[in-house]
């Protein structure tokens, strides 16, 4: 493959002066992230899921479009563990879709179609 067969994308983090917070930048945008030891802005496990969760979103969405398949609503929520003796990686993580607007049976099609992703 080609260099320009590939979609880069690129996030900078930054040491902010304090232990445990990072400052961070995705192309114009800038944001905090705590580890839990501090735990005001958002923690860098919760940052992870929502790029999951939104992932799912946002590819379910058009995978519906392209498929057919009217989606009013949609919410994807996401729980991740970890083991307090190991904090540093995940042990489970559950994802649930809830659509409104179509069929059971279509809704089973276009999340399979990000899973099968």
């Amino acid at each position: 493959m080609d260099e320009q067969d590939y979609v880069v994308t690129a996030v900078r983090s930054y040491s902010s002066g304090i232990v445990g917070r990072s400052l961070n930048t995705a192309r114009d945008q800038h944001f905090v992230i705590d580890s839990p030891t501090i735990g005001e802005a958002l923690g860098s496990g919760e940052a992870f899921l929502a790029g999951v969760s939104s992932c799912g979103v946002t590819l379910v969405e058009g995978a519906a479009k392209t498929m057919g398949v009217p989606i009013q609503r949609m919410e994807v929520s996401i729980e991740g563990r970890r083991e307090r003796a190991n904090p540093t990686s995940f042990a489970r993580i559950d994802l649930h879709f809830t659509l409104v607007g179509p069929s059971q049976e279509e809704a089973e099609s276009v999340v399979q179609r990000y899973k099968d992703g």
